[in-house]
């Protein structure tokens, strides 16, 4: 009977520690990723070497469980977020990790045309409407449209990208029901959606999707990516350094291990990202010499403020240096 309460206790010591270790719980954890060399992820045609290396530094998310909660709880860089936060209502996570491997796609386009534009390569691009990266929960288009739905025209105009379709919707009034062609998987449907405002800025309206712009990239040397299951815009800026570094002869790198962070425009502006701190940890965790942060025109709290706040108290020797655009990166590099 002795040796049957020992077993007893220890199945559920081991239940335990399982419920501890794996139990989910309705909290989603943030916190600092890996800065990973670019040279294995993109890859451009007849490359030139370089002896440094460009970082793409990401940000690691998780659901909690009762150990990751608890350790979180004393980590300053770690921030807890009640799940319903990071996945609405009708908003699942499989959804969720289309929309950031949608935006990244779009993000490597842009890097794309900066980099090839600025190294003075061909390159062509053609405007093929928008795609839809997200619906929002309670908006017209829930009912009609679907992530990954491309919208073609609306009202009879064809939509050149995202900022044209804006344009286009600003024209109507709430209440107005517009016609939208939109292709889904090959084919092509009409569907007609109102305009209402948005819940939280009701001085705005819409149909409540969120869009990115659906460019064919044309180039006479191919480039390939192969950024895995990384998603989101925030490496734009580092990505586009890396095809730059590829297409041009020299080491950009000056042999340093540069990286940063920051989403990129086609026109090479550089904008906020999320989880700085956490980045600027991963590279000095990395051991990078450099790390580009979105000043953001200096304004107030911005990533370059927080990342060199962070610098400071993790007291790395890494130069935290802002940027607002791809040029002045390139700049500081020469």
């Amino acid at each position: 009977m002795r040796q049957y309460k020992k077993i007893g206790l220890y199945l559920l010591f081991i239940v335990c520690i399982l419920a501890v270790s794996y139990l989910p719980l309705p909290y989603y954890i943030y916190s600092p990723g890996t800065a990973d060399p670019l040279n294995p992820v993109v890859h451009v045609e007849a490359a030139a070497e370089s002896e440094g290396d460009l970082h793409l530094v990401t940000v690691r998310g998780g659901q909690a469980t009762p150990l990751s909660l608890l350790i979180a709880n004393f980590s300053k860089y770690q921030d807890i977020h009640p799940l319903e936060e990071v996945f609405p209502e009708g908003y699942d996570r499989d959804s969720y990790m289309q929309a950031q491997l949608q935006l990244m796609e779009s993000s490597q386009e842009a890097a794309i045309v900066v980099a090839y534009q600025e190294a003075h390569e061909q390159i062509d691009i053609k405007y093929e409407g928008v795609y839809v990266v997200s619906v929002l929960d309670g908006m017209p288009a829930e009912t009609v449209l679907q992530t990954a739905d491309k919208i073609i025209e609306v009202e009879g105009t064809k939509v050149i990208d995202a900022d044209h379709l804006i344009e286009i919707v600003e024209n109507y009034q709430v209440g107005d029901k517009l016609t939208f062609v939109v292709d889904r998987a090959g084919e092509s449907f009409e569907t007609e959606i109102e305009l209402v405002p948005f819940p939280n800025q009701p001085d705005q309206f819409g149909i409540g999707i969120q869009l990115v712009t659906n460019r064919e990239v044309e180039m006479d040397r191919s480039v390939e990516f192969a950024s895995g299951d990384i998603g989101g815009p925030s490496a734009g800026l580092v990505l586009a350094l890396e095809i730059y570094d590829q297409l041009t002869e020299g080491d950009l790198t000056n042999g340093l291990s540069v990286a940063g962070t920051g989403e990129i425009d086609y026109d090479g502006n550089v904008y906020r990202i999320g989880g700085v701190d956490k980045k600027v940890i991963a590279a000095d965790r990395e051991g990078c010499d450099i790390f580009f942060a979105p000043y953001e025109q200096g304004r107030e709290n911005s990533n370059y403020q927080i990342a060199k706040e962070t610098a400071e108290v993790i007291d790395t020797d890494m130069e935290i240096v802002p940027v607002d655009s791809f040029q002045e990166a390139l700049d500081y590099l020469q």
